[in-house]
């Protein structure tokens, strides 16, 4: 923050802290709750609106000061606990339901603007100003990249099982898992780049390790529930 900045700034950046705080610390609530339970679906929701106003926030103060690379960030980091929540309602896919235009909306939205970000990096590494590395002689905004590649992962997802319903009947629980612990990450990151950022600038590690971390646990959690959901053969009676 800083001294000259209108009220109504101000007003938003504290708003965006309380929001990204509830975030940040009832996330492992709901994680470590019985899934499906009471404490888990009401946790959950908190985490979810929190977010959104994480999301709003950053978004407007992004493009008030403004800050292209955090008004795309904040894009893709909210797809992924939007996704995450749209989902539970869209359970019927595989059976034939059909999405609603938000959730064309948002997927398209943030391909889009993932897009853009993947692009920027390579174009525009000054523009976006965080991770600058040089490859090849040239700069480049990894952060950016990589960010932009994991934002239209998760549009391309999505609209992946928009266009084509999905088979497993369980779909619905790894799109839900994925895009909450995405979501996550996001946070932490947004926690590690302010507080780490005061120490080490914009290096790339500091806003690219708890996606380092995130990414494994992510598949380890999956391969969990996968396996937990394969039906076990039967065994031949003799």
């Amino acid at each position: 923050m800083h001294p000259y900045w209108p009220l109504y700034l101000q007003a938003l950046l504290y708003l965006h802290i309380a929001c990204g705080a509830v975030a940040f610390l009832c996330a492992p609530v709901a994680l470590l709750a019985v899934k499906g339970g009471r404490k888990h679906r009401q946790w959950g929701k908190v985490y979810f609106w929190a977010m959104a106003g994480v999301a709003v926030t950053a978004l407007t103060l992004s493009l008030a000061l403004p800050i292209f690379f955090l008004a795309m960030v904040a894009v893709f980091s909210f797809y992924a606990s939007f996704a995450a929540y749209r989902v539970l309602y869209l359970k019927d896919l595989p059976q034939g339901g059909r999405p609603r235009p938000i959730d064309w909306f948002a997927a398209i939205l943030t391909l889009c603007s993932s897009f853009l970000l993947f692009l920027m990096g390579f174009l525009k590494p000054d523009v976006m100003h965080v991770g600058v590395i040089h490859i090849a002689g040239y700069p480049v905004s990894i952060v950016s990249v990589i960010f932009g590649i994991l934002g239209m992962r998760l549009a391309q997802n999505s609209l992946a099982d928009f266009v084509k319903p999905p088979r497993g009947k369980m779909f619905w629980w790894f799109t839900h898992l994925r895009g909450m612990i995405a979501s996550y990450i996001a946070a932490m990151t947004a926690f590690s780049a302010v507080n780490l950022g005061h120490w080490f600038g914009p290096a790339w590690w500091v806003w690219l390790w708890p996606t380092i971390l995130g990414v494994p646990a992510i598949a380890l959690w999956t391969g969990y529930y996968t396996k937990k959901f394969t039906p076990k053969p039967k065994q031949a009676v003799a």
